[in-house]
């Protein structure tokens, strides 16, 4: 479980602690990672801990072979770790952008296919990513997020059908907006959208439960997103227009609640 200290990862590490899971924890911040591992022990005392930055990819085949040893085997990796970048385009660097693609996407995929040989030999395992809508829908001001979650859900989507009849299956879980340390991280532009209508992280845990249960690849948090990307895929054209026109009514809104 990536991203463990905080957010969707806590509360996802709580929710398969409490489902009777032994837990491996990754995330950089030690004294909260600390305290969802104390939670964590409360329903599965075996579980473990690594303090880790993941934007480190040297370090990432070093990090599996450890949760292999410790946990005898890894059968389930939730790759959530990640970070926002809000800005316009023409107000991202170079640097922001690669910064992002590296934490969110390139991260995960080095974790997956580190422990994709432990879980094949085993002949079982699940591969989750947690994702974002805005890798289907491209939001206004979260141009390198964005891409960085379309590149991981694309590359999850190909690694799911090469796995078929391997007895590893691969999910993705799409949340809109989470209560989370995501929208209000220092330097970036606030969101656009209306936050009051944030759903609580544990909303976010019960869909990869649910995707591990069902082997259902793609689930959305909401589930009615699922509706708006496949109007968007029926006309992008009529998306761009409507999301562009959506931006400029809240940017005119927002410059008069400023005035």
């Amino acid at each position: 479980m990536t991203g463990a200290s905080s957010g969707i990862g806590a509360a996802t590490a709580q929710a398969l602690a409490g489902a009777g899971a032994r837990v491996g924890l990754v995330a950089r911040r030690a004294d909260r990672l600390a305290r969802v591992l104390e939670r964590c022990r409360a329903h599965s005392p075996g579980s473990v801990s690594w303090t880790a930055d993941l934007a480190g990819l040297d370090g990432l085949p070093g990090l599996a072979a450890a949760a292999e040893e410790a946990l005898g085997g890894v059968d389930v990796l939730v790759a959530c770790a990640g970070m926002p970048k809000r800005r316009r385009v023409q107000d991202l660097s170079a640097a922001e952008a690669e910064e992002v693609m590296l934490l969110n996407y390139l991260s995960p995929v080095r974790l997956a296919l580190a422990l994709l040989p432990g879980m094949t030999a085993r002949g079982r395992g699940d591969l989750v990513a947690v994702g974002s809508v805005a890798a289907r829908l491209g939001p206004p001001h979260e141009g390198a997020y964005a891409a960085s979650k379309a590149a991981l859900t694309a590359f999850w989507e190909s690694m799911a059908v090469d796995l078929d009849g391997t007895g590893v299956h691969a999910h993705v879980v799409q949340p809109a907006i989470i209560a989370t340390e995501l929208f209000s991280r220092p330097g970036d532009e606030p969101p656009l959208s209306d936050l009051s209508d944030a759903l609580p992280p544990e909303d976010v845990a019960a869909a990869v439960l649910e995707v591990l249960e069902t082997g259902r690849f793609e689930r959305y948090v909401p589930a009615w997103f699922e509706e708006m990307a496949s109007g968007k895929a029926a006309d992008v054209e009529a998306f761009v227009a409507g999301v562009k026109e959506w931006a400029r009514e809240r940017r005119i809104a927002r410059s008069g609640d400023a005035g």
